[in-house]
């Protein structure tokens, strides 16, 4: 089994240079022009996936990357939900929290907030990148959306401190906001060749199966809570 230490090291090549490689990514990013969704049909409610290039599905097909999976697999299991991919590559936390209220357009009852592995690489401060999730993830449950928090790490050579740093942080908002936590959004994909594109940082279809078996038990949690009507803390 792949150690820990082994995935993160497949990880050692900068998002930032790999975006720049694929012409996206850490130029300021745009808000798309179209949101995607994958099936508009009746539904009992909206999720939306909030984060960077690992969520918009930089290199896939838009069926292929996780929140179109992860709405197949909801229906297949009978829940009628939307799932709408607004994601952005090269996005940042300071660049989400300006677009709360585009984010709430949308009219979400459940957010799936992946993001901080670009502030990460470019080393913005911890703190600064958990404030702004913080900030964030307030905003959303102050207007009843029940946030679905994805965990990340971040790359071994930014060194020990601000890797463990980095790492903290998503527990640590977990904790205080009462969150729904994926305890790392790439787990057994970070690392494996065969699961990921070229650059060896975007995760393939066959990666982005397994990103969405990661996510689907906590997201179901979350449409269950909604389905009772359960709040999170605000």
């Amino acid at each position: 089994m792949t150690s820990s230490r082994t995935a993160l090291a497949g990880l050692a090549i900068s998002i930032c240079t790999i975006c720049t490689i694929f012409a996206f990514g850490c130029q300021k990013p745009k808000e798309p022009a179209a949101v995607q969704t994958t099936n508009p049909g009746v539904t009992e409610g909206t999720i939306v996936a909030v984060g960077d290039s690992l969520t918009a599905g930089l290199g896939v097909a838009e069926s292929d990357a996780y929140p179109a999976q992860l709405e197949r697999k909801l229906r297949q299991a009978g829940y009628r939900w939307r799932v709408v991919n607004a994601g952005i590559s090269g996005e940042t936390s300071s660049g989400t929290l300006s677009r709360i209220d585009w984010i709430m357009r949308l009219n979400p009852e459940i957010v799936i907030l992946e993001i901080g592995a670009n502030d990460g690489m470019r080393g913005i401060d911890p703190r600064l990148i958990q404030s702004n999730i913080e900030k964030i993830v307030a905003s959303l449950q102050a207007k009843n959306v029940l946030v679905v928090l994805a965990g990340m790490q971040m790359l071994t050579s930014m060194g020990p401190a601000y890797t463990a740093r980095f790492a903290a942080i998503y527990p640590e908002i977990g904790r205080e906001r009462a969150l729904l936590r994926v305890p790392f959004f790439l787990d057994k994909v970070a690392g494996e060749p065969s699961l990921n594109l070229a650059d060896g940082i975007h995760p393939n279809a066959a990666g982005y199966r397994i990103v969405a078996d990661t996510v689907y038990p906590y997201l179901l949690q979350a449409v269950e809570r909604k389905k009772k009507g359960t709040r999170q803390k605000q």
